[in-house]
């Protein structure tokens, strides 16, 4: 989903065991274009939330007694596509952070944040904007860009070997899920620069589209 919801309000729930946190955190988004629709302490009982109301935006912790929050946004992120998911949790590992955005994340912020920068994140993921600290976006695309599920030389197809390295960085992050803007701001490049790397990826590999491009990727890397 880009762009502004259709009602004008950005529907938020959020996902935390500890009530203090929930009671902060919807203070903190309390605004006239900004609703909070649910909350859930478990992954269990979010998960049945989740799927009736159908959130614009979706505040996950990972830390959740039970199911933790990443295999809750797993198993969340196939059935509701138009949810924008973002991370909201202590945790500043490396590990937490790729594991969130390969189980289909779109945003990872830590609790320290400002209450009126949790609500620009709010209002900014609908609008396609990348929701995260900038040093964690470097770490995650470094991450992304040394794994050994990379394309060129690290795999069979010979479609995938054929991409330049900026053309494989790009679509190590697109099959992640990533936006063009949020690609662009992540690579520090421009969202036209994308479009093109895009365009050229899709030749390469003779794919009909982006998700066929990171299905490919994904089932032979």
């Amino acid at each position: 989903m880009t762009g502004p919801p259709p009602s004008g309000r950005v529907r938020v729930m959020l996902v935390d065991d500890h009530a203090l946190v929930r009671a902060a955190v919807r203070q903190a988004i309390s605004a006239p274009d900004v609703e909070m629709v649910a909350e859930a302490a478990t992954a269990e009982d979010a998960l049945q939330i989740a799927l009736q109301v159908r959130p614009d935006v979706l505040l996950v912790d990972i830390d959740l007694p039970g199911m933790d929050g990443i295999r809750l946004v797993r198993e969340l992120a196939p059935r509701l596509p138009e949810t924008r998911i973002v991370m909201l949790t202590v945790s500043a590992t490396e590990r937490d952070l790729v594991e969130a955005v390969r189980a289909g994340a779109s945003g990872y912020l830590t609790k320290d944040l400002a209450p009126e920068a949790l609500l620009g994140a709010v209002r900014g993921i609908v609008s396609g904007e990348l929701v995260m600290d900038p040093r964690m976006a470097a770490r995650l695309v470094r991450r992304l860009v040394e794994s050994p599920h990379g394309g060129g030389p690290h795999t069979n197809d010979p479609d995938l070997a054929t991409l330049s390295a900026r053309e494989a960085e790009v679509l190590h992050v697109l099959a992640e899920g990533l936006t063009d803007r949020q690609i662009a701001e992540t690579l520090t490049i421009s969202p036209r620069t994308v479009e093109t790397h895009v365009s050229s990826i899709l030749h390469k590999l003779r794919a009909k589209n982006r998700s066929e491009a990171a299905r490919r990727y994904r089932e032979t890397t």
